[in-house]
């Protein structure tokens, strides 16, 4: 059986950990198995190299616009991503999909695929950076907020570690079991994670996911940030007193349920004010605060300063 070829279409200011997990495992599954497994090359802009965010330079065989015919493709973007989305990347991405070579995104690539118009109707996995903007510029496409998603047409994982755990998935389903296994403790890695695992739990969360309770209502908290209910409905919904609500974020969380709640409409704010071009206007609506000069008071109390400051430092 001939090895299947990888591309890695590295954009600049790529992130250099999404990389190395995503070729280490298919490396050691070609030093363990009996024949040669896997292959891989590098594409970027330039045809050239391609620099990542942390400086490192990885010289490449083949430019955006002359890519060879691979049995899949990856894209790999990293910070700044909207920046380096270009035709030619584009054109690239959607000439290997016509091809047949299967497509799929690390790190904040599913962005690009969607940006591509791959993604409409399926589901897919972006670092939890970029959700809140990711969900605002792409209602069609359904985020979660697994570490991969590798069940749709277009495979995507959210970068960092969980690459791994999608390249070890992978070598399972083409090489089986054992081998997987076998990579994973080669890598001194403690069991790949299934796609269904979420990619972040806060210290918070994790204590408060002790209690269904409390994992409920932060579930209903998070669902409804764009139009939040009051404390009172979600105790109803729990079936619970709101003094019982109360006691519970007091023990596990030292604040209240509204406080609580609040905070995750303002960080979501802040996501949108540093990875979107929407207006203060528009992220105050869409973090749930109908009055501009109210959002701009509680976010200046918790952020220390105003989001048009903040937005101000960007540029």
């Amino acid at each position: 059986m001939s090895p299947q070829h990888f591309v890695f279409l590295l954009v600049e200011n790529h992130t250099h950990l999404t990389l190395a997990c995503a070729i280490e495992p298919l490396r050691i599954a070609n030093m363990i198995g009996d024949a040669p497994l896997y292959t891989w090359s590098y594409a970027s802009e330039d045809g050239v190299s391609a620099r990542a965010s942390n400086g490192s330079v990885t010289l490449v065989q083949h430019a955006f616009g002359d890519v060879p015919r691979s049995d899949r493709l990856f894209v790999i973007p990293g910070l700044g991503m909207t920046d380096h989305i270009t035709a030619g990347l584009l054109t690239s991405l959607r000439k290997a999909r016509t091809t047949g070579t299967k497509v799929g995104a690390l790190c904040s690539g599913a962005w690009v695929l969607a940006e591509a118009g791959f993604l409409d109707g399926m589901k897919a996995a972006i670092h939890w950076e970029y959700h809140d903007a990711f969900v605002e510029r792409f209602p069609d496409v359904t985020l979660v907020r697994s570490v991969f998603v590798a069940d749709e047409k277009h495979v995507t994982a959210s970068g960092g570690t969980a690459t791994a755990d999608l390249m070890l998935h992978l070598i399972e389903q083409d090489h089986g079991y054992d081998l997987s296994v076998a990579v994973s403790d080669m890598m001194v890695y403690a069991g790949a994670r299934e796609s269904s695992v979420d990619q972040k739990i806060s210290l918070q969360s994790r204590l408060g996911m002790r209690n269904p309770h409390v994992s409920r209502a932060i579930e209903i908290m998070r669902g409804a940030l764009e139009e939040p209910v009051s404390p009172n409905v979600i105790a109803q919904e729990l079936g619970i007193s709101a003094r019982q609500l109360e006691r519970l974020f007091g023990r596990y969380f030292n604040t209240s349920p509204s406080r609580y709640y609040m905070e995750l409409r303002l960080d979501r704010s802040r996501n949108l004010l540093l990875q979107t071009e929407m207006s203060i206007s528009q992220i105050a609506v869409a973090s749930g605060f109908q009055s501009v000069g109210h959002f701009t008071r509680l976010y200046r109390k918790f952020f220390g300063t105003t989001p048009s400051a903040q937005r101000g430092r960007m540029g």
